[in-house]
């Protein structure tokens, strides 16, 4: 059996989130997936789950009885962007199975601006064809 209000609902809570990000996004720039790196020389990832642990232990520690944050909007949106994270990664673990990637570095690579370029190096020797 179909529920419409549930549908609806789900909707809603969705586009809140989206909204959220969007919002962030245009503030902030693409730093949870693009960080600058000036202090900190964490990974997108290693960083995106930094800040998921830090909202999981504002949760813990009561953050949900305050007005002051709304912790569980964040949380999803956190998760969101580590799921954009892996799903980029698998997608450029897909490219080609006959390479394996090296060094990465900031550019325009594969459909989105600020993605990786790579630096990689066959694992055919260069006598291989």
């Amino acid at each position: 059996m179909f529920d419409n209000k549930f549908h609806e609902e789900v909707h809603d809570v969705l586009q809140e989130i989206e909204d959220l990000l969007v919002d962030k996004n245009e503030k902030y720039g693409n730093s949870a997936l693009e960080p600058l790196g000036v202090f900190s020389q964490l990974s997108a990832k290693s960083g995106l789950l930094v800040r998921i642990d830090d909202k999981l232990k504002r949760i813990k520690n009561g953050s949900l009885d305050n007005d002051d944050e709304d912790v569980v909007n964040d949380l999803i949106g956190y998760l969101v962007l580590l799921k954009i994270h892996a799903n980029r990664e698998q997608s450029f673990d897909e490219l080609d199975g006959s390479h394996k990637w090296g060094n990465v570095t900031t550019g325009t690579a594969h459909g989105y601006p600020g993605g990786p370029t790579w630096n990689y190096t066959s694992t055919k020797s260069h006598n291989e064809d």
